[in-house]
């Protein structure tokens, strides 16, 4: 890392122990994002963080990127979640594949953080198998009109601005799925459901019907029926986000475990003391480290322009399950208070289990990552 990396990792480190670490546990009983938290992210570049400098952006690297998710992810994964699903899912593809009309448009006002962003490709019946989803678009006109729903978005709700992924010619398979950008209180396009969750509690997920939802022929975001190869391309960047998320959460358990086993005293002396207790903490000092080298190699591979599929999958996949277990031996180093709210430990045991299955399944993963060792 250089001497600027680690000033930022201290400088997100600061900001999330001041602003977040004293509401972590109300916003997730209440279920709530804290919209007020947005300025203070964007201030910080959080909200932009690798964005070019002219629309506002803090143009950072994707290993910066890494350092800012990992550092928000060890205090709060649920608002971590929220940060990278923003800039990795919604504001990335807008990024990466829009035209100069649309960045101007919708980037400042994502960066800013006077929106959050929101990205629709999941769907109840079309979940790892993404090409099998039935909302359509139809283009009537100078209009693309909207059909059908999608399930688990994240800001589903509370969204600004959301891209949504539907099918433009059936016929076609997958290359017949385009891109589209929706503001919110677009007629047509409502809020379902918001999802009473297991974890991630404090970031919004909920689900997002469109019903002859009308938006002009300028809103189809990249070419027509290249909608799934671009979202793909989106998901490749997009896990590295999660893997960071994965190493913070993996590590923010490990911090608790440790500090927990030198304050606990049985039979006379710190539970850290025991050796049971020291190999737990010895291995997932271990893997986290490993995991964190996995996650910033795929940064650093994107950073230099090389496609990055199979590290990326490589990545989320390791972190997300060695930091199942960081969760799970916390709480087991806390013994009965892991399994209550008064210490950190149940909170990351219920947020962890989304990052094996969130941005691709570690099934997925496996598959993706199968495939390119194949060639394939």
């Amino acid at each position: 890392m250089s001497d600027d990396q680690e000033l930022l990792r201290q400088t997100v480190r600061e900001f999330a122990e001041a602003e977040m670490r004293p509401h972590v546990m109300e916003w997730d009983e209440s279920q709530h994002f804290p919209m007020d938290l947005l300025p203070k992210l964007a201030g910080l570049g959080l909200m932009g963080i690798q964005f070019a400098e002219e629309y506002g952006g803090a143009a950072m690297s994707s290993l910066d990127y890494c350092i800012c998710i990992e550092e928000l992810a060890r205090v709060c994964p649920a608002i971590s979640l929220s940060v990278a699903a923003h800039n990795g899912l919604c504001t990335s593809h807008i990024a990466m594949f829009g035209s100069e009309p649309q960045k101007t448009t919708y980037l400042p006002r994502l960066v800013r953080g006077e929106v959050l962003g929101a990205w629709g490709l999941t769907e109840a019946s079309a979940g790892s198998d993404a090409a099998g989803m039935r909302t359509t678009a139809v283009k009537q006109g100078g209009e693309w009109v909207l059909n059908g729903s999608k399930s688990f978005i994240t800001h589903g709700k509370i969204g600004g601005v959301m891209v949504a992924i539907a099918v433009t010619d059936r016929t076609k398979g997958h290359r017949g799925i385009s891109a589209f950008i929706i503001e919110q209180g677009t007629k047509g396009m409502s809020a379902g459901k918001k999802e009473n969750k297991l974890g991630m509690r404090a970031s919004d997920t909920s689900e997002v019907v469109f019903e002859d939802c009308h938006i002009p022929a300028s809103n189809l975001l990249g070419e027509e029926g290249q909608g799934f190869i671009n979202t793909l391309q989106v998901l490749d960047a997009g896990r590295i986000g999660i893997a960071a998320l994965a190493v913070g959460l993996a590590q923010g358990a490990y911090e608790a475990a440790l500090e927990y086993s030198k304050e606990r005293r049985q039979f006379g002396q710190p539970i850290a003391a025991f050796q049971a207790i020291q190999w737990k903490l010895a291995d997932n000092a271990t893997r986290i480290e490993a995991a964190r080298l996995l996650t910033y190699r795929a940064a650093y591979l994107k950073d230099q322009g090389q496609r990055t599929t199979r590290e990326s999958s490589m990545a989320k996949l390791y972190v997300s399950e060695i930091a199942v277990k960081a969760a799970d031996d916390c709480v087991q180093i806390h013994g009965g208070y892991g399994f209550v709210k008064d210490y950190p430990a149940e909170k990351y045991f219920r947020d962890v289990k989304l990052v094996t299955i969130g941005e691709g399944t570690s099934e997925i993963q496996r598959l993706v990552i199968a495939r390119q060792l194949l060639g394939q």
